[in-house]
């Protein structure tokens, strides 16, 4: 009989207020199986790195993969944190210093070979001999992918060119998958050779894993709030007799001496190497969910220009806070800490009126969101540059606006993703622009105007 141990954490997103604990978890368990012979296994699902928290944004992501490494952990796929919101040359530098494997079948650099930091699966050996297949796969946004400069593929298709090299290799399969839990459940019917299925990306939890088919899947939520540990029993033919998965909770842990002092050192370390000034302000700028102010217009004012459009509009809950003085580069995190890009699409005027009076709906303007690269609470009110309300009439550029005419509309790019303006934007071409966030436009526009 033989008995591996799987231990694997999703979408902690940067949230280091639980990794003290988890690290030091890790660190007793891996010592105890040691002792007990078993194997053991550590995996991230990724979108381990989210650029709101200033230590990651500071360090590029560096930082991250330094704890990664304390920890031990086996190998990782990467998420859409990772993969898209990092310009090419930082993604491609990140895992220079890993000590783990990165493993993701389905991206690619653009002359259709691995990133010299990729492997798109790896098969590990057991001291009993077990060979154990592990293979990655990531969210398949392939526009994004191809415009820093990827080439991301559609993860199913990837996954049916490498299942056969990787049952004739292993005795067992392991998909780390950021994919969600819907696709999760589509592989694992599909591809019942699949013995194990770490998820993330829906930031689903499982708290005693879910069996579909022959197929055991975990997922351990999001910001370190769980980790996930899976138990592989196999017979002397090294086939699995049982299998199951349970989640332990990070604040059931015990606690780590100097607990805060560590996650306050991350927070420190990372503002105290954001400390460059951007600009001194003469005048305060405010902030408001629910009104209008220069600030807000700045923001809208700066979207318009930096993509060259008729018109933009932004949501004021975009702007988490004020602005007074010496403004650093870290202000502009905390005020604006969104993964958010610009983006263009082109409408009619009969259009475009349909997504300005949309924005005008109090409820919209209420609404809490979650996701979509938002890391504020409501919405806010919307803020438009170049367009403007005369009676019942709506100007653009200070011109009527014309039904029949095309316009430019610059603005957020989470407005695009399907859950807003339904009637308008979803069959839209988009325009995005990457790898620029919107705090970089109001850099560059504080600067500007200094």
């Amino acid at each position: 009989m033989e008995t591996i141990h799987i231990y694997h954490t999703n979408d902690v997103h940067s949230h280091l207020e639980n990794w003290p604990r988890i690290k030091q978890f890790l660190a007793q368990k891996q010592i105890i199986h040691h002792q007990e012979e078993e194997d053991v296994f550590l995996f991230d699902i990724g979108d381990f790195i989210d650029r709101w928290h200033p230590f990651s944004e500071a360090t590029k992501g560096k930082g991250n993969i330094d704890l990664l490494n304390e920890c031990q952990y086996t190998a990782v796929t990467i998420g859409n944190n990772e993969g898209v919101n990092l310009p090419y040359d930082d993604l491609n530098q990140l895992y220079e210093h890993a000590q783990f494997d990165v493993l993701l079948a389905n991206l690619y650099t653009t002359d259709e070979g691995f990133p010299h930091w990729v492997k798109p699966y790896k098969v590990y050996q057991t001291k009993k001999g077990t060979k154990v297949g592990v293979i990655g796969l990531t969210a398949y946004f392939v526009h994004l992918y191809g415009l820093l400069g990827w080439k991301v593929t559609e993860p199913v298709e990837e996954l049916k060119k490498w299942i056969e090299p990787l049952k004739a290799e292993s005795d067992l399969i392991i998909l780390l998958s950021h994919l969600g839990l819907p696709e999760d459940e589509s592989i694992a019917a599909e591809f019942p050779d699949i013995d194990v299925i770490l998820g993330s990306h829906t930031h689903h939890f499982l708290e005693k894993g879910k069996i579909v088919g022959n197929t055991l899947l975990g997922a351990a939520g999001k910001y370190g709030h769980f980790v996930g540990h899976v138990t592989l029993h196999l017979n002397e033919r090294k086939s699995i007799t049982e299998k199951y998965a349970v989640l332990i909770d990070s604040k059931e842990l015990p606690r780590v001496q100097n607990e805060q002092d560590q996650i306050d050192g991350y927070f420190s370390k990372g503002k105290s190497l954001l400390n460059q000034k951007v600009t001194t302000l003469a005048t305060p700028l405010k902030s408001e969910l629910f009104r209008e102010t220069e600030f807000s217009r700045m923001l809208s004012r700066a979207l318009r220009e930096w993509c060259n459009t008729d018109c933009a509009l932004i949501n004021a809950g975009l702007i988490l806070g004020p602005l007074k003085g010496d403004v650093t580069v870290y202000d502009l995190l905390t005020i604006c800490p969104h993964p958010i890009n610009p983006c263009v699409v082109e409408l009619t005027g009969k259009e475009l009126e349909s997504v300005i009076r949309q924005t005008k709906d109090e409820s919209l303007v209420h609404r809490e969101i979650k996701g979509l690269g938002f890391r504020g609470t409501l919405l806010g009110v919307f803020v438009y540059d170049q367009i403007c309300f005369q009676n019942e009439g709506i100007l653009v550029n200070g011109m009527e606006l014309n039904y029949e005419k095309n316009y430019t509309l610059a603005l957020p790019d989470m407005f695009t993703f399907g859950h807003f303006f339904k009637d308008v934007l979803p069959q839209k071409e988009k325009r995005y622009f990457l790898p620029e966030f919107l705090r970089d436009l109001l850099k560059w526009k504080l600067q500007l105007e200094s």
